[in-house]
């Protein structure tokens, strides 16, 4: 088990010689990848899209898109953090956080996904490192009760640099827990603006096992000021989803229905802009009733991940 107080990010690539021979290729720093997820008006996902179909604009300026992706048999960088903060102790709350691990776990392809087990509470926890040999994330909450405060968002940004660096075509971090942070120095727009920036979405499985808490979270999360945001609003944001689950059937649905989600992803490539800021992104589909979830901007120029999230939720 490893404790991740702060994690460091890769340096870009070096540059190449001088006087190099001409590329017929971008590098990974002239492009962005969108992942875009669309549904129509009934909530059924709209498959089929082309090149023509999509509408994407960089700060407002429509950008040509140089490829566009869709392949359910694509892999999958899963991390999956897991609440274990004492908040969870309370009724079924870490039985329903462990159902629903299983439930994703099932979900996975064998040496073609690959996923990462972390449990948080007022640090990041690593439990298994990214793998493909799914067998090993069996039975990987079995030994670990909930303790402690809970630092969510902090979570969620750290394993999102750790994401950054996967090979998977589509990527995401998929968050177990009550939804309530105590502790975290970063808010939510900083790890929005964070996880955005890096195209890795944010789904969030709230264990709420009683309706009464339920509906309290639910007017107490839309009653914060005006300026501050919480988990629906990461989610959104970063492209991904938050959910309620109230009991066990609903928490194994929910799970589901997230890689399901993952899997029918179009994954989206436009050239980046030069200037050194954060840049607003809004992806449409030429089609009337269709809705389209993807990230909302990515901090150009940047030469790490680590410089994003300042930028990015200063720019919200």
């Amino acid at each position: 088990m490893g404790i991740i107080g702060g994690l460091a990010v890769t340096s870009p690539r070096a540059q190449e010689a001088a006087n190099p021979p001409r590329q017929t290729f971008r590098s990974a720093a002239d492009v962005v990848t969108i992942q875009a997820s669309v549904r129509d008006a009934r909530g059924r996902v709209v498959n089929g899209l082309t090149t023509t179909d999509f509408e994407v604009r960089d700060n407002g300026q429509l950008r040509p898109i140089l490829s566009l992706r869709s392949d359910r048999q694509s892999p999958l960088s899963l991390a999956i953090l897991v609440d274990m903060s004492g908040s969870m102790r309370i009724g079924p709350k870490i039985a329903m956080a462990r159902e629903a691990y299983d439930s994703v776990l099932s979900q996975l392809r064998q040496d073609q996904d690959e996923a990462a087990l972390f449990t948080f509470d007022a640090t990041l926890h690593e439990r298994r490192d990214f793998t493909r040999d799914l067998a090993t994330l069996n039975d990987g909450l079995s030994d670990f009760e909930p303790f402690g405060t809970t630092s969510l968002y902090d979570a969620t940004a750290a394993a999102a640099r750790r994401l950054s660096a996967r090979s998977g075509t589509h990527k995401a971090v998929i968050v177990l827990t009550d939804g309530i942070d105590t502790s975290s120095a970063m808010t939510a727009q900083a790890v929005s603006g964070l996880a955005s920036s890096i195209d890795v979405p944010v789904f969030v499985v709230a264990t709420v096992p009683s309706l009464d808490q339920r509906v309290l979270l639910e007017a107490s999360g839309r009653a914060t000021p005006s300026g501050a945001a919480d988990l629906r609003d990461l989610a959104e944001w970063t492209g991904g989803q938050f959910v309620f689950a109230s009991t066990f059937a609903e928490t194994i649905v929910a799970a589901s229905h997230l890689i399901d989600e993952l899997r029918q992803e179009y994954v989206i490539a436009i050239e980046a802009a030069n200037d050194r800021e954060w840049r607003r992104l809004d992806v449409r589909v030429r089609r009337p009733s269709t809705i389209v979830k993807a990230r909302s901007g990515y901090f150009a120029g940047a030469n790490s991940v680590t410089d994003t999230h300042s930028s990015a939720s200063a720019a919200r």
